[in-house]
């Protein structure tokens, strides 16, 4: 069974993370997936989700996780560093932080690890295992564009949360089909396969 970790960093697109935990809560592969959600993201997310509640627990309830799936989920506090994804002995799969702010590609890029969703990008960086960055940010200034090369060189994808215009034509599905697409490229990153969607792949002889 894989292990994940979903890191939710203070950028907007709070549906990014919504979605995508279900998705990986659902999945029959993951045994375990630890969540961290920073007390940047804790207040988009309640802004945009209009929740009550906030952090990590008012995601998981967005998102629509079953008591069986919850099961999976690990909750981390942004200043928990004893955590066990603070460490390269504790392996992990994969790591994604989505939505990825400027502020978090710019930590990663320079090193800093002040907090677990800094330490734990840090540490999938170091020890190699994929780490996919839904940076959010637009347009891209000079500074970003010299952190995302840094932190690619490093070993980071960078995966932005773009529209696949060639998954379908418009039609009022539109959102949820780009939500699909984007849980099903991170997947692909870490090597699980996902079987529910494969409309939305590029298929041969489609032009």
């Amino acid at each position: 069974m894989r292990r994940l970790a979903l890191l939710v960093s203070g950028a907007s697109g709070m549906l990014l993370p919504r979605h995508l935990l279900s998705v990986l809560a659902a999945h029959p592969e993951i045994g375990r997936l630890h969540l961290v959600v920073s007390r940047g993201a804790a207040q988009v997310l309640a802004h945009e989700l209009g929740r009550d509640r906030t952090g990590a627990d008012a995601l998981v309830e967005a998102a629509g996780v079953s008591e069986e799936h919850r099961e999976k989920i690990v909750v981390h506090r942004d200043n928990e560093l004893d955590a066990p994804i603070a460490s390269g002995s504790y392996r992990l799969d994969g790591t994604v932080i989505l939505p990825c702010s400027a502020g978090t590609l710019g930590a990663l890029a320079t090193g800093i690890a002040s907090t677990l969703l800094y330490r734990a990008g840090a540490v999938a960086l170091k020890e190699r295992w994929p780490l996919v960055l839904g940076f959010r940010e637009t347009p891209y200034s000079v500074l970003h564009i010299e952190n995302m090369r840094r932190v690619a060189q490093a070993g980071a994808v960078l995966l932005p949360p773009i529209p696949a215009f060639y998954i379908g034509e418009e039609d009022e599905d539109d959102l949820r089909r780009f939500l699909d697409h984007y849980a099903l490229r991170v997947l692909d990153r870490f090597g699980i396969r996902e079987v529910e969607h494969t409309e939305l792949r590029w298929r041969e002889g489609e032009g």
